[in-house]
């Protein structure tokens, strides 16, 4: 019972989380203020906004406006490649790590959890980064990271400079600090994120017009994004584990589920663009979880919000207890183009409103184990609903 309990947590979280869901329970506007991360103006728009010191650009990645500046830089030098999914530069795929960045600054998940210091609150140093957040450590692999390998890759040409990333007071030896130090230290996590940034300046190369990337492939560029997100992701968890011990049991475990959430997320190749990750992060937690905080009644939380929570956390106990074999199932089932766009599909039928049934839907002869953990889905899901 319980692999199929955890494919149904699966199936509910992603449509929670899809555009069609998300779009009829928000008529936020893309065009709105609100869209774009805390302070997101006053961030630097380019490398050379940075202090520049002895011929190097340097950067404190421990202070929320400049990590969110290290963003901003991606975002603004691979908008080109973008161009058709939008105007404003609201298309691009990397604008679900600044927006995660800024929903954790928002919620108080940078801020030092020990109460030791005044980092990241608003009566102390509401900019500063704790190396004691657990949430913070994690960012600086989806944040410094893949902006290290986008400076190898050549994303921002031929630079004048040098880039320094500044180390924080404690925990230095947890992180790297230049394209030297990185390549050095985790070469396989670089790689991942070089070969991102690698294939979009293969499709400027292979066009002749300079507006048009005509081999640019959405889906390809979201399987090397995703592919990095989840390689930080699975070295930087047994990293900072013991970060974990500053932080509630209910926000640890949080914390624990979203990770292994992820891993689900990228699969599908979910795409990270301006308006689906803002509709994503409005089913996100809008404040650290609380000793008191209990699934799935936690008050001042929206139904979806407790949904969401509960189906990460059955989620991850259900593929803990198959071994892992729950994600092998659903990655199997996705590893295709047609096994992807059928995900989609069912998760956007069922998002709109329209009846599930498996039953009369064409599966591929390679996804019929799916189809029928669906159909006995149905039926457990049925009985938790009487009950």
């Amino acid at each position: 019972m319980q692999p199929y309990f955890g494919l149904h947590a699966l199936l509910m979280l992603t449509i929670a989380l899809s555009p069609a869901t998300a779009t009829a329970q928000s008529e936020k506007d893309a065009t709105g203020e609100d869209v774009y991360p805390p302070l997101w103006d006053l961030a630097p728009e380019s490398l050379m906004d940075f202090q520049v010191k002895d011929n190097k650009i340097v950067i404190d990645a421990w202070n929320y406006q400049e990590r969110l500046g290290v963003y901003k830089s991606l975002l603004n030098s691979s908008a080109k490649y973008f161009t058709t999914f939008g105007p404003r530069n609201v298309g691009n795929i990397l604008w679900g790590l600044p927006l995660q960045h800024g929903w954790q600054f928002h919620t108080g998940r940078l801020a030092d959890p020990s109460g030791m210091t005044s980092c990241g609150y608003e009566d102390g140093d509401l900019l500063c980064i704790s190396v004691k957040s657990w949430w913070a450590c994690m960012n600086y692999y989806l944040a410094v990271i893949p902006f290290l390998g986008a400076v190898e890759a050549g994303l921002f040409g031929q630079l004048p400079y040098e880039i320094e990333i500044l180390p924080p007071e404690e925990r230095r030896d947890d992180f790297c600090y230049s394209v030297a130090d990185c390549r050095s230290c985790i070469p396989q996590l670089m790689d991942e994120w070089k070969a991102y940034f690698k294939y979009l300046l293969s499709t400027e190369h292979k066009t002749t017009s300079p507006e048009t990337f005509s081999s640019f492939n959405l889906d390809d560029a979201l399987h090397f994004m995703w592919t990095a997100h989840v390689a930080s992701i699975a070295h930087a968890l047994p990293k900072f584990q013991d970060s974990l011990k500053y932080l509630s049991h209910p926000e640890a475990n949080f914390g624990e589920d979203w990770a292994n959430g992820v891993d689900f997320i990228a699969a599908t190749h979910f795409c990270t663009d301006l308006q689906t990750t803002n509709n994503f992060q409005i089913f996100l937690p809008q404040r650290m979880l609380v000793e008191s905080d209990a699934l799935p009644s936690i008050s001042d939380f929206s139904p979806q919000q407790n949904r969401v929570l509960l189906s990460l956390r059955v989620l991850h106990k259900t593929n803990q207890l198959t071994g892992g074999l729950l994600l092998k199932c659903w990655q199997k089932a996705m590893s295709t183009e047609s096994g992807r766009k059928l995900g989609r599909k069912l998760i956007e039928g069922l998002a709109s409103g329209e009846k599930f049934d498996p039953v009369g839907i064409r599966f591929p002869p390679d996804m019929q184990l799916l189809r029928s953990l669906m159909v006995k889905q149905m039926i457990i899901q049925s009985f938790y609903l009487k009950f």
